[in-house]
């Protein structure tokens, strides 16, 4: 990679480390059955707490991350109100946010609805969960394997298998291992980029797999963000989107798709797809005014740290909420367009 896709990178780098409607919601398609739980694993897209209580700086557990959120309180969510990981869970009916794992005011009712493992910060690369000192997926499956024996204590072994063989699961990597891990480690020494996005598909096929032997049939796969194009990129380059950077995330996302119609073809019973939010997300960014956005970048918080914190007054007029994170408005759209064209797809 040249100079400025290396300074780039390592802005978007930086932040991990110092930070942490024009439509409405959609409706579900008709032959979407109950979907009794959501469980969510990867990074900072999905996390809805988790690192809270890690020994780590990649935290959003201040003002004013929360702003819009229940209470107008900072829960270590990526974002300025709801993630992903709340949206989906409440489009589908199951409740109204998605709770971390790891908090310690978990109720033992939430168990049977579905929980969050995802931990900002990490990705497909064990290395770029313990840089920053974050979960990696084998710490998330882990979790995983703990929640299954807890939730046999609560409904019973039999309820518990097929809680989890009818929920939906989804999962968010790929964004960090080509933002930080390749950018700031021996990573891009050991590999040319498209070895590496071989590797990451790799080990996020273990992880898949490995997700199915404990049962889960129903995984969505979301892409990579264009990573280029978020606001920490842009800074870099003021005058567009680092299009050597999206044509990184779209060769790994390339794969990623191929990688999970594979494993749904081999696995009996596995219901996987994937999610292309990487041009759901570069509509807003290159169209804002359609949605209604008054600002594609920067951020409404440009300088998201416990120590420089400052927002814009109207943060639904922005697509971002930091310079790598949408709003809670943004994630609404994309999360509309989510249902209508993929959740019929697990049934």
């Amino acid at each position: 990679m040249g100079s400025a896709s290396s300074s780039l990178l390592f802005i978007l780098a930086a932040f991990t480390f110092f930070s942490c409607t024009a439509r409405a919601q959609g409706q579900l398609p008709q032959n979407v059955t109950n979907i009794p739980a959501l469980f969510c694993f990867g990074d900072s897209i999905l996390d809805t707490g988790n690192n809270n209580n890690l020994n780590t700086l990649t935290k959003c557990n201040f003002p004013p991350y929360g702003r819009d959120f229940i209470g107008g309180r900072p829960t270590g969510r990526f974002c300025n109100g709801k993630v992903p990981s709340d949206l989906i869970a409440e489009t589908l009916g199951i409740k109204e946010t998605l709770p971390a794992y790891l908090d310690p005011n978990l109720q033992t009712t939430d168990l049977p609805t579905g929980v969050c493992f995802a931990s900002g910060g990490s990705g497909c690369d064990t290395l770029t969960a313990s840089i920053q000192g974050v979960l990696s997926l084998s710490d998330q499956l882990r979790l995983f394997q703990q929640y299954i024996e807890r939730l046999k204590g609560v409904v019973g072994e039999e309820s518990a298998k097929n809680i989890i063989s009818n929920s939906l699961f989804l999962i968010s990597a790929g964004n960090n291992d080509i933002a930080i891990a390749y950018s700031v480690t021996d990573r891009r020494y050991q590999y040319d980029f498209p070895s590496y996005a071989t590797q990451l598909v790799g080990w996020a096929s273990t992880f898949l797999q490995d997700l199915y032997g404990l049962g889960a049939r129903r995984i969505g796969v979301l892409s990579t963000l264009p990573l280029g194009c978020l606001p920490g990129a842009r800074a870099a380059m003021p005058l567009g989107c680092v299009e050597v950077v999206n044509q990184e995330a779209q060769l790994f996302n390339s794969q990623l798709s191929s990688m999970v119609d594979s494993l749904k073809n081999s696995l009996p019973g596995a219901n996987m797809v994937f999610i292309n939010v990487y041009d759901l997300l570069r509509d807003l960014i290159d169209n804002p005014n359609e949605y209604a956005f008054q600002v594609a970048s920067p951020g409404c918080c440009a300088a998201c740290t416990p120590f420089s914190a400052s927002a814009c007054p109207t943060p639904s007029t922005y697509v971002f909420w930091d310079i790598a994170h949408p709003t809670e408005r943004a994630y609404k759209i994309i999360v509309s367009q989510i249902t209508d064209k993929y959740l019929k797809n697990f049934f």
